[in-house]
């Protein structure tokens, strides 16, 4: 499967909007385009008491969201979706050495994920237009956006640099391939 398109959907559960995102119905709009165009797509999903336990309303992913049949899903509990997970094993069971990642949060969970994903030498490309976050204290949601977008278009990982390009872009790739 490692020439298939696969998605990584990061944490976009009804919990997770608890807190307002920026330009959440974009954000949806974008990954179902993403999903839409996808081979494969992996859902991961923050489980924690307190709104994010397993089966709960806030565990659920958001009501938007298009859920394929076959699509993957894995567990976490950290920002990182490899720390303590089935994700590495999920992705050797489907032959998966590349995806394309999306969701929320663009500053915690798709940040850490992505960085450790691509220092295990995972091929990563981000969909600058499909991920979200909350304003922090230090900056709005569009500035650490545009922030986090750089960061990972400059992130040094020899041999392995990642990919950050509009969805437009990747589903044009896709079906040109």
């Amino acid at each position: 499967m490692s020439d298939k398109h696969v998605v990584m959907v990061v944490d976009m559960q009804n919990g997770v909007f608890e807190t307002p995102r920026r330009e959440q119905q974009e954000c949806v709009s974008q990954v179902n385009r993403l999903i839409r165009a996808a081979d494969r797509v992996i859902f991961i999903q923050h489980i924690e008491e307190g709104g994010l336990e397993e089966g709960s309303h806030g565990f659920a992913l958001l009501p938007d969201l298009e859920q394929p049949s076959g699509a993957l899903y894995v567990t976490k509990t950290a920002c990182d979706a490899f720390y303590k997970t089935e994700l590495e094993r999920v992705l050797a069971e489907n032959d998966i050495s590349a995806f394309v990642m999306c969701g929320c949060a663009t500053d915690y969970c798709v940040d850490t994920t992505l960085k450790v994903g691509a220092s295990k030498g995972y091929q990563i490309t981000v969909a600058e237009d499909a991920h979200t976050t909350a304003n922090r204290p230090a900056a709005e949601a569009a500035t650490l956006i545009a922030h986090y977008n750089e960061v990972w278009r400059t992130l040094t990982v020899p041999g392995n640099p990642v990919s950050v390009k509009p969805v437009d872009t990747i589903v044009t790739q896709w079906h040109t391939n």
